[in-house]
């Protein structure tokens, strides 16, 4: 079991990179693995991918294979919680909501779960992915997904307070900017980006993200080839609240961990006090309705 570990120690969280496909048994075996393969290492929060349960082969399977929140999948990550002590960002479920029997829509769910298994958070996809690169990408996820109708206050975890989002809201600085203003140390991304637009954009958004919000950025990524239409870039990592790139995974299913220094944070912070130097009189505030504003 992963424990808080003597005083003095940086608090370690591990990084997940997967290749999901239809088969959620499979992908399940696999995150289990690196679930477990992190908790011996000592980290205290496990991040997955969006799609860790699973990338369906088109619009009707990936429906078809969606769960609630209180289904079987869910009861058994919350059991891997409890058997292993760590919490688990579960980067993007496909949820089948309350409104199921009449939208016939899911939602894509980032469910965050303690080391009791309790789910003590989740956040809907807010922004959907909606791009036609020609002849290269075309994703229409509003066309079977529901959108979120609210950002979540940051949660209080043993590596530092904790903003979720998911893969396409990294185009979005303002949801960073919402969760920095609540009280966000951690941002998460856990995405599944394509070749093309992974090539070109994942690595400086996320350091973007970390360099204007003063946050670490942690993103889980898919990997490799989904199923007979769909690879994914991968290159999971962490970028520190400085925008240094601390942790990367290589190619392929695998963990990469990084400590998480709130000390070292903070001195940033203090040294570059962006926070304080915004100009609401000139161009407004951004803040998410419904949170407050870190003391």
């Amino acid at each position: 079991r992963a424990m808080a570990g003597p005083a003095g120690l940086k608090p370690l969280v591990a990084v997940g990179q997967v290749t999901s496909t239809p088969d959620k048994e499979l992908n399940f075996a696999a995150c289990a693995g690196l679930v477990r393969e992190a908790a011996g290492r000592g980290a205290c929060l496990v991040f997955l991918p969006e799609g860790f349960d699973y990338i369906g082969s088109d619009t009707a399977q990936t429906l078809s294979l969606a769960e609630g929140l209180d289904g079987d999948l869910m009861g058994r990550y919350a059991a891997l919680a409890r058997d292993c002590g760590v919490w688990l960002s579960l980067g993007g479920f496909h949820e089948r909501g309350r409104d199921w029997p009449t939208t016939q829509r899911i939602y894509n769910c980032h469910a965050l779960l303690d080391p009791a298994g309790r789910l003590v958070a989740t956040y809907r996809k807010t922004h959907l992915c909606d791009v036609e690169l020609e002849g290269r990408v075309t994703m229409k996820e509003s066309s079977f997904t529901n959108p979120g109708t609210e950002i979540l206050a940051p949660v209080s975890t043993p590596a530092g307070k904790l903003g979720l989002s998911i893969c396409y809201d990294l185009r979005f600085p303002e949801i960073s900017l919402a969760l920095r203003r609540a009280g966000a140390e951690i941002l998460t991304y856990p995405s599944a980006f394509t070749v093309p637009t992974g090539s070109a954009h994942w690595e400086v958004l996320l350091r973007a993200r970390a360099i204007e919000s003063q946050c670490y950025v942690v993103a889980a990524a898919q990997t490799g080839k989904n199923h007979e239409r769909r690879t994914s870039y991968g290159h999971s990592l962490v970028v520190d609240p400085w925008g240094a790139v601390v942790a990367q995974c290589r190619e392929g299913p695998g963990l990469c961990y990084a400590e998480i220094d709130l000390d070292y944070l903070h001195r940033i912070r203090r040294e570059i006090p962006v926070h304080g130097h915004r100009r609401p009189d000139l161009y407004g505030t951004v803040a998410a309705a419904g949170l407050a504003p870190a003391p």
